[in-house]
Protein backbone atom coordinates (compact mmCIF):
# COMPACT_ATOMS: atom_id res chain seq x y z
CA UNK A 1 0.00 0.00 0.00
CA UNK A 2 1.42 3.67 -0.68
CA UNK A 3 2.38 5.79 2.26
CA UNK A 4 0.86 9.26 1.98
CA UNK A 5 4.24 10.60 1.14
CA UNK A 6 4.42 14.46 0.99
CA UNK A 7 7.84 16.11 -0.43
CA UNK A 8 8.47 19.55 0.28
CA UNK A 9 10.80 21.58 -2.14
CA UNK A 10 12.21 24.81 0.19
CA UNK A 11 13.20 24.83 3.39
CA UNK A 12 12.92 28.15 4.38
CA UNK A 13 10.36 29.63 7.29
CA UNK A 14 7.14 28.75 5.07
CA UNK A 15 8.65 25.39 4.14
CA UNK A 16 9.32 24.57 7.57
CA UNK A 17 6.00 26.02 9.22
CA UNK A 18 4.26 23.45 6.98
CA UNK A 19 6.54 21.03 8.25
CA UNK A 20 5.74 21.82 11.84
CA UNK A 21 2.57 21.99 11.23
CA UNK A 22 1.81 18.58 9.55
CA UNK A 23 4.15 17.04 12.20
CA UNK A 24 1.97 18.27 14.76
CA UNK A 25 -1.00 17.36 13.15
CA UNK A 26 -0.10 13.83 11.84
CA UNK A 27 -0.85 15.16 8.48
CA UNK A 28 1.48 12.36 6.69
CA UNK A 29 3.47 9.20 7.02
CA UNK A 30 6.81 10.36 5.29
CA UNK A 31 8.22 13.83 4.81
CA UNK A 32 10.93 14.39 2.08
CA UNK A 33 12.78 18.24 2.50
CA UNK A 34 14.36 19.34 -0.52
CA UNK A 35 16.64 22.93 -0.38
CA UNK A 36 19.43 24.10 -2.36
CA UNK A 37 21.11 24.12 0.87
CA UNK A 38 21.62 20.44 1.66
CA UNK A 39 22.88 21.25 5.05
CA UNK A 40 19.72 22.95 5.83
CA UNK A 41 17.64 19.99 5.25
CA UNK A 42 19.45 17.66 6.87
CA UNK A 43 19.16 20.36 10.33
CA UNK A 44 16.02 20.74 10.07
CA UNK A 45 15.48 16.56 10.01
CA UNK A 46 16.91 15.93 12.48
CA UNK A 47 15.23 18.88 14.95
CA UNK A 48 11.67 17.45 13.47
CA UNK A 49 12.94 14.12 14.26
CA UNK A 50 13.46 15.14 18.06
CA UNK A 51 9.60 16.00 18.54
CA UNK A 52 7.93 12.60 16.83
CA UNK A 53 7.99 11.32 20.52
CA UNK A 54 5.34 13.76 21.35
CA UNK A 55 3.60 13.73 17.68
CA UNK A 56 0.39 12.32 17.46
CA UNK A 57 1.45 9.46 14.85
CA UNK A 58 4.61 7.70 13.22
CA UNK A 59 6.22 9.68 10.72
CA UNK A 60 9.79 9.06 8.87
CA UNK A 61 11.34 12.25 7.87
CA UNK A 62 14.40 13.38 6.38
CA UNK A 63 16.71 15.28 3.76
CA UNK A 64 16.09 14.43 0.85
CA UNK A 65 16.53 14.48 -3.04
CA UNK A 66 14.57 15.24 -6.23
CA UNK A 67 14.60 11.30 -7.38
CA UNK A 68 12.69 10.67 -3.45
CA UNK A 69 9.27 12.98 -5.79
CA UNK A 70 8.95 9.40 -7.49
CA UNK A 71 6.51 7.84 -5.48
CA UNK A 72 5.47 10.94 -3.30
CA UNK A 73 1.56 11.20 -3.42
CA UNK A 74 2.27 15.22 -3.10
CA UNK A 75 5.54 18.00 -3.67
CA UNK A 76 4.84 21.32 -1.96
CA UNK A 77 7.00 23.73 -4.01
CA UNK A 78 7.68 26.74 -1.34
CA UNK A 79 11.04 27.60 -2.59
CA UNK A 80 11.65 30.94 -4.35
CA UNK A 81 12.54 34.67 -3.24
CA UNK A 82 10.53 36.34 -0.60
CA UNK A 83 8.81 39.59 -0.11
CA UNK A 84 10.56 42.58 1.82
CA UNK A 85 9.55 45.31 2.92
CA UNK A 86 7.72 47.77 0.33
CA UNK A 87 7.75 45.14 -2.28
CA UNK A 88 4.37 43.47 -3.87
CA UNK A 89 4.12 39.95 -4.57
CA UNK A 90 4.08 40.75 -8.07
CA UNK A 91 8.01 42.08 -7.82
CA UNK A 92 8.72 38.94 -7.00
CA UNK A 93 7.67 37.40 -10.85
CA UNK A 94 10.59 37.40 -12.96
CA UNK A 95 12.85 35.95 -10.04
CA UNK A 96 10.55 33.07 -8.94
CA UNK A 97 9.67 32.37 -12.27
CA UNK A 98 13.21 31.18 -12.98
CA UNK A 99 12.85 29.48 -9.66
CA UNK A 100 9.73 27.59 -10.97
CA UNK A 101 11.15 26.22 -14.01
CA UNK A 102 14.26 25.05 -12.76
CA UNK A 103 12.55 22.94 -9.93
CA UNK A 104 9.93 21.48 -12.38
CA UNK A 105 12.91 20.45 -14.41
CA UNK A 106 14.68 18.28 -11.92
CA UNK A 107 10.71 16.95 -11.37
CA UNK A 108 10.52 16.02 -14.73
CA UNK A 109 13.22 13.79 -14.31
CA UNK A 110 11.37 11.67 -11.98
CA UNK A 111 8.16 8.89 -12.43
CA UNK A 112 5.90 11.24 -9.91
CA UNK A 113 2.20 11.43 -10.83
CA UNK A 114 0.57 12.68 -7.58
CA UNK A 115 0.14 16.19 -6.49
CA UNK A 116 2.02 19.37 -6.81
CA UNK A 117 0.84 22.09 -4.50
CA UNK A 118 2.37 25.86 -5.30
CA UNK A 119 2.67 28.38 -2.29
CA UNK A 120 5.43 30.57 -4.02
CA UNK A 121 4.31 33.97 -4.77
CA UNK A 122 3.04 35.84 -6.74
CA UNK A 123 1.64 32.19 -6.50
CA UNK A 124 -1.22 32.18 -8.71
CA UNK A 125 0.67 32.89 -11.41
CA UNK A 126 3.88 30.63 -10.52
CA UNK A 127 0.89 27.74 -10.24
CA UNK A 128 0.45 28.57 -14.18
CA UNK A 129 3.98 28.74 -14.63
CA UNK A 130 4.48 25.58 -12.86
CA UNK A 131 1.47 23.82 -14.96
CA UNK A 132 2.97 25.16 -18.47
CA UNK A 133 6.29 23.96 -17.82
CA UNK A 134 5.48 20.55 -16.49
CA UNK A 135 3.05 19.71 -18.86
CA UNK A 136 0.98 17.99 -16.07
CA UNK A 137 -2.58 17.82 -15.97
CA UNK A 138 -4.36 21.08 -14.59
CA UNK A 139 -6.41 19.55 -12.36
CA UNK A 140 -3.20 18.05 -10.26
CA UNK A 141 -1.72 21.52 -9.63
CA UNK A 142 -2.97 23.98 -7.58
CA UNK A 143 -1.74 27.19 -5.47
CA UNK A 144 -2.60 27.56 -2.16
CA UNK A 145 -4.38 30.70 -3.45
CA UNK A 146 -6.29 32.65 -1.23
CA UNK A 147 -6.53 30.08 1.65
CA UNK A 148 -4.60 32.03 3.78
CA UNK A 149 -6.64 35.04 3.17
CA UNK A 150 -9.89 33.46 3.68
CA UNK A 151 -8.52 32.74 7.60
CA UNK A 152 -7.58 35.75 8.10
CA UNK A 153 -11.07 36.92 6.81
CA UNK A 154 -12.85 34.40 8.90
CA UNK A 155 -10.19 35.52 11.99
CA UNK A 156 -11.05 38.39 11.40
CA UNK A 157 -15.02 38.36 11.34
CA UNK A 158 -15.00 36.44 14.19
CA UNK A 159 -13.06 37.79 16.78
CA UNK A 160 -15.66 40.97 15.86
CA UNK A 161 -18.24 39.05 16.17
CA UNK A 162 -18.17 36.69 19.28
CA UNK A 163 -17.95 33.63 17.23
CA UNK A 164 -15.34 30.78 16.34
CA UNK A 165 -13.99 31.69 13.25
CA UNK A 166 -14.63 28.13 12.26
CA UNK A 167 -18.29 29.24 12.83
CA UNK A 168 -17.95 32.40 9.91
CA UNK A 169 -18.44 30.95 6.58
CA UNK A 170 -16.44 33.44 4.19
CA UNK A 171 -14.63 33.29 1.15
CA UNK A 172 -11.26 35.41 -0.44
CA UNK A 173 -11.28 35.14 -3.79
CA UNK A 174 -9.16 36.32 -7.13
CA UNK A 175 -5.31 37.09 -6.63
CA UNK A 176 -3.25 36.40 -3.60
CA UNK A 177 -2.86 39.92 -3.61
CA UNK A 178 -3.54 43.64 -3.65
CA UNK A 179 -6.46 42.22 -5.64
CA UNK A 180 -8.50 40.32 -3.97
CA UNK A 181 -11.98 40.80 -2.89
CA UNK A 182 -14.71 39.29 -0.18
CA UNK A 183 -17.01 37.31 -1.87
CA UNK A 184 -19.44 39.12 0.72
CA UNK A 185 -22.87 37.92 -1.04
CA UNK A 186 -21.70 34.52 -0.24
CA UNK A 187 -20.44 35.43 3.81
CA UNK A 188 -22.33 33.94 6.63
CA UNK A 189 -22.01 33.41 10.22
CA UNK A 190 -23.24 30.14 11.23
CA UNK A 191 -26.36 29.85 8.62
CA UNK A 192 -26.98 33.40 9.05
CA UNK A 193 -26.03 35.97 6.02
CA UNK A 194 -23.43 38.15 7.10
CA UNK A 195 -25.56 40.88 4.97
CA UNK A 196 -28.86 39.85 7.35
CA UNK A 197 -26.44 40.40 10.81
CA UNK A 198 -25.13 43.61 9.73
CA UNK A 199 -28.74 44.82 9.08
CA UNK A 200 -29.34 44.95 13.11
CA UNK A 201 -29.62 47.82 15.01
CA UNK A 202 -26.93 46.35 17.42
CA UNK A 203 -25.23 44.34 15.05
CA UNK A 204 -21.23 44.05 16.33
CA UNK A 205 -20.11 44.64 12.32
CA UNK A 206 -21.90 46.65 10.24
CA UNK A 207 -22.05 47.33 6.50
CA UNK A 208 -19.99 50.45 6.45
CA UNK A 209 -17.08 47.91 8.49
CA UNK A 210 -17.61 45.21 5.98
CA UNK A 211 -15.41 47.39 3.20
CA UNK A 212 -12.48 48.46 6.31
CA UNK A 213 -12.71 44.39 6.95
CA UNK A 214 -11.42 43.57 3.93
CA UNK A 215 -9.13 46.39 3.43
CA UNK A 216 -7.70 44.67 6.75
CA UNK A 217 -7.42 41.31 4.66
CA UNK A 218 -5.89 42.48 1.72
CA UNK A 219 -2.98 44.81 3.73
CA UNK A 220 -2.39 42.77 7.02
CA UNK A 221 0.43 40.39 5.25
CA UNK A 222 2.14 44.41 4.46
CA UNK A 223 2.13 44.64 9.02
CA UNK A 224 3.28 41.42 9.36
CA UNK A 225 6.47 42.04 6.94
CA UNK A 226 6.89 45.48 8.46
CA UNK A 227 6.93 43.73 12.01
CA UNK A 228 8.63 41.02 11.61
CA UNK A 229 10.16 40.41 7.85
CA UNK A 230 7.97 37.67 6.31
CA UNK A 231 4.91 35.66 7.00
CA UNK A 232 4.85 32.01 7.63
CA UNK A 233 2.94 30.42 10.21
CA UNK A 234 -0.25 31.10 8.65
CA UNK A 235 0.28 30.02 5.53
CA UNK A 236 1.65 26.64 6.93
CA UNK A 237 -1.81 25.89 8.86
CA UNK A 238 -2.98 26.54 5.16
CA UNK A 239 -0.67 23.92 3.31
CA UNK A 240 -0.90 21.58 6.02
CA UNK A 241 -5.15 21.85 5.15
CA UNK A 242 -4.99 21.27 1.97
CA UNK A 243 -2.94 18.83 2.08
CA UNK A 244 -4.78 17.18 4.25
CA UNK A 245 -7.99 17.46 2.37
CA UNK A 246 -5.86 16.00 -0.84
CA UNK A 247 -4.63 12.82 1.47
CA UNK A 248 -8.05 12.11 3.41
CA UNK A 249 -10.00 12.57 -0.07
CA UNK A 250 -11.62 14.60 1.75
CA UNK A 251 -13.75 16.53 -1.25
CA UNK A 252 -13.25 20.27 1.18
CA UNK A 253 -14.11 23.32 -0.68
CA UNK A 254 -11.30 25.47 -0.03
CA UNK A 255 -10.15 28.63 -2.24
CA UNK A 256 -6.96 26.86 -3.98
CA UNK A 257 -5.48 28.96 -7.08
CA UNK A 258 -7.60 26.51 -9.34
CA UNK A 259 -7.48 26.50 -13.90
CA UNK A 260 -10.57 27.93 -15.00
CA UNK A 261 -11.68 26.63 -17.87
CA UNK A 262 -14.42 28.49 -19.05
CA UNK A 263 -15.70 28.64 -15.38
CA UNK A 264 -16.35 32.61 -14.36
CA UNK A 265 -16.46 33.58 -18.11
CA UNK A 266 -12.46 32.53 -18.46
CA UNK A 267 -10.25 30.03 -19.22
CA UNK A 268 -6.27 29.97 -18.98
CA UNK A 269 -5.54 30.99 -15.85
CA UNK A 270 -5.16 29.69 -12.46
CA UNK A 271 -7.14 31.84 -9.80
CA UNK A 272 -8.54 31.24 -6.04
CA UNK A 273 -11.93 30.68 -6.47
CA UNK A 274 -14.05 28.12 -4.52
CA UNK A 275 -12.76 24.30 -5.69
CA UNK A 276 -13.34 20.47 -4.48
CA UNK A 277 -10.20 19.31 -3.42
CA UNK A 278 -9.82 15.40 -2.75
CA UNK A 279 -7.04 12.77 -3.41
CA UNK A 280 -7.15 13.35 -7.50
CA UNK A 281 -6.55 17.08 -6.94
CA UNK A 282 -8.91 19.81 -7.99
CA UNK A 283 -11.85 17.92 -8.35
CA UNK A 284 -14.33 20.88 -9.44
CA UNK A 285 -14.82 24.47 -9.53
CA UNK A 286 -17.54 26.04 -8.25
CA UNK A 287 -19.10 28.83 -10.13
CA UNK A 288 -20.88 31.09 -8.17
CA UNK A 289 -23.48 33.73 -9.40
CA UNK A 290 -21.51 36.60 -8.06
CA UNK A 291 -23.33 39.94 -7.90
CA UNK A 292 -22.29 42.46 -10.53
CA UNK A 293 -19.32 44.23 -8.32
CA UNK A 294 -17.54 41.10 -7.32
CA UNK A 295 -17.84 39.48 -10.75
CA UNK A 296 -16.36 43.04 -11.96
CA UNK A 297 -13.75 42.06 -9.15
CA UNK A 298 -13.23 38.71 -10.17
CA UNK A 299 -12.80 39.93 -13.81
CA UNK A 300 -10.06 42.79 -12.99
CA UNK A 301 -7.81 40.40 -11.08
CA UNK A 302 -8.03 37.85 -13.84
CA UNK A 303 -7.03 40.71 -16.16
CA UNK A 304 -3.75 41.44 -14.12
CA UNK A 305 -2.99 38.13 -13.55
CA UNK A 306 -2.96 37.50 -17.49
CA UNK A 307 -1.42 40.62 -18.17
CA UNK A 308 1.56 39.78 -16.12
CA UNK A 309 2.28 36.06 -17.43
CA UNK A 310 2.13 37.27 -20.66
CA UNK A 311 5.16 39.26 -19.75
CA UNK A 312 6.92 36.02 -18.60
CA UNK A 313 9.11 33.10 -21.00
CA UNK A 314 7.41 30.12 -20.05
Amino acid sequence: MKKNKVVIVGAGMVGMSYAYSMVNQGTCEELVLIDIDKNRTIGEALDLNHGLSYAPRKMKIYSGYYSDCSDANIICITAGATQVPGETRLDLLHKNTKIMKSIVGEIKKTSFDGIIIVASNPVDIMTYVVWKASGYDKSKIMGSGTTLDTARLRFGLGERLGVTPKSIHAYVMGEHGDSQFVAWSYALMGVQPIYQVASKKDAKVKFEDLELIEDEVRNIAYKIIDCKKSTYYGIGMALARITQAILENENSILTVSSYLDNKYGHDDVFIAVPSVVNETGVREVIELPLEKEEKDKLDDSIEIMKENIAKLDI
